[in-house]
């Protein structure tokens, strides 16, 4: 006869184990303790066995027949049942080792075989740990679109909405490497595209009009800090590069007799080598940064530490303790003037001036192609910029600013 509900909550204990029959092999086995266990009785390759299916009310009457039902397509299918759900249990014990953190150590650790830049690491890692308080320990097969959407609110909550959309974007790389390593199935932040808040976005700060420009030039040259900073501004500003580019610079990457700064794959932006033609001047602030770090790898070593390049905040900070506010330039915003003066100038294909500033063209081909075609426009181009930046440097009109190599 089957079992009821009322039957079930009604069984009393006794000093022995009392087994309660539903039908079909499955038993209620109330034990001394008063506890209520289900267990499923059945045969397999000639065996007698039994399987736990759970403990009553947690697993309802109705819940113990389903599993029932379940296993017994098992035992049809020529598989054993409790064999089945020991693998699951030490599937689920491993899956609960492969946690967040763990494959999100394991991507790290991807990206610097890979050569990834150091800066480029380090903002991963940054990221990283923004999650890793909520989401580090979860194993990773059971994070869910709500959990990821809860750590991005911490974020948002604190109006940083763009590292949130950066975070999302972090998250959802280390689930998709999960899932190409058959650790998860799902990548949970793709369904959290359009729920974090959107701003619009902000160019750098650059300082482009020629007067202007050229008083920021004339504070440099007066600048009263450290010469090595002094230097890496006035170096910027003729190169132009990426101020990461320029702060790791490296005196095996300088060529001064060939006039060339050749920067290595591994600290650009898009990984492909970068070749800097070094206008007169620049030869003079290299040479002068010789006698100061000349016995350090770096070009310009963190202060008190040769083994390290400068800090990525001296230059910024430089341009505030001038009194560039934060809002009027940057580091980065030396680029943005070279580029707006230089096509200003129309004395250059707008294709040099690109890969002058490492703008790399997708389309392999027609990259070697402008590599070798723009060359001898790009080193004419930067002593035209040096040029050009002593002109604005000296307060010259603009007329003449405008007309130079017309």
């Amino acid at each position: 006869m089957s079992l009821t509900d009322i039957q079930i909550k009604k069984a009393k204990s006794g000093p022995k184990i009392i087994k309660l029959s539903d039908g079909g092999g499955l038993q209620l086995w109330i034990t001394p303790d008063g506890a209520k266990r289900w267990r499923l009785a059945y045969r397999c390759a000639g065996k007698q066995k039994a399987i736990a299916i759970g403990v009553f009310p947690k697993v309802t009457l109705k819940q113990a027949r389903n599993a029932t039902i379940a296993a017994k397509a098992i035992i049809a299918a020529g598989r054993d049942p409790c064999l089945e759900k020991a693998a699951f249990i030490a599937a689920k014990a491993k899956s609960d080792t492969i946690t967040f953190d763990v494959v999100a150590a394991e991507l790290v650790a991807k990206k610097l075989r890979e050569g990834r830049a150091h800066r480029t690491i380090a903002k991963l890692q940054w990221l990283i740990r923004l999650a890793s308080p909520s989401l580090g320990s979860r194993p990773i097969a059971e994070i869910r679109a709500a959990e990821v959407l809860a750590t991005l609110r911490t974020v948002e909550t604190r109006g940083r909405y763009v590292t949130a959309q950066r975070l999302r974007s972090t998250i959802g790389e280390i689930f998709r490497y999960a899932i190409a390593t058959a650790r998860a199935e799902i990548d949970p932040s793709g369904a959290l595209k359009g729920a974090l808040t959107n701003t619009a976005s902000i160019p750098r700060a650059a300082i482009t009009e020629p007067l202007a420009f050229g008083g920021l030039l004339r504070a440099i040259s007066g600048y009263g800090g450290a010469p090595e900073t002094k230097a890496a501004l006035e170096l910027l500003a003729l190169t132009f590069a990426r101020p990461g580019e320029l702060r790791s610079m490296e005196w095996a990457e300088v060529n001064l007799a060939k006039a060339l700064w050749t920067v290595p794959p591994q600290k650009m932006k898009m990984r492909v080598e970068h070749q800097v033609p070094l206008a007169p001047r620049a030869i003079e602030i290299l040479k002068e940064m010789k006698k100061i770090s000349g016995n350090s790898k770096f070009i310009f070593p963190s202060f008190g530490k040769n083994d390290r390049c400068m800090s990525e905040n001296t230059i910024n900070g430089a341009l505030r303790r001038m009194g560039f506010k934060q809002s009027e330039m940057c580091g980065h915003g030396f680029r943005s003037a070279a580029s707006t003066l230089l096509n200003q100038s129309n004395q250059f294909h707008p294709d040099a001036i690109e890969r002058q500033l490492a703008h790399v063209e997708k389309n392999v081909v027609k990259r070697i192609y402008d590599r070798a075609e723009h060359w001898d426009e790009r080193v004419k181009l930067m002593d035209y910029w040096a040029d050009l930046c002593a002109a604005m440097k000296r307060g010259d009109d603009l007329f003449s600013i405008a007309t130079m190599g017309a």
